[in-house]
């Protein structure tokens, strides 16, 4: 059975099928609960920099340059490498939604970062 990497925002209600939640933002969500978030992991080191973040501001104006200093972030990203790595892992054994707190669906960082870690994740082996 294949399993999934997916995103969902954390004000999202969690599912069971959500499988290990990782929050892959900086800061903490306003406004929800450590309990309603329920969180298996919070990285904040495969999260753009700060400088990056406040100067995109969600702004879909600023997108399509914010994919590509984003992108080029996670390229020199020291803690990448691990945390491919233990997607691959988690990945073997159930599926794994990253959590972010923007309002839009499409104009985020977890939506790149999706795209990224797909691209560069070890696929599991055949059997």
């Amino acid at each position: 059975m294949a399993y999934e990497l997916r995103i969902k925002r954390v004000y999202d209600p969690a599912s069971e099928d959500d499988g290990k939640r990782i929050l892959v933002d900086r800061l903490w969500p306003r406004g929800i609960s450590k309990e309603r978030a329920r969180l298996d992991e919070w990285n904040k080191d495969i999260t753009p920099s700060p400088e990056l973040r406040k100067w995109f501001g969600h702004k879909e104006e600023n997108f399509d340059r914010f994919k590509e200093l984003y992108t080029a972030e996670l390229d020199n990203n020291k803690t990448a490498p691990a945390f491919l790595k233990e997607l691959s892992q988690d990945l073997k054994e159930g599926n794994v939604t990253l959590l972010y707190g923007a309002r839009s669906p499409s104009c985020n960082h977890a939506v790149i970062l999706l795209d990224w870690l797909q691209a560069h994740i070890t696929p599991a082996p055949r059997q």
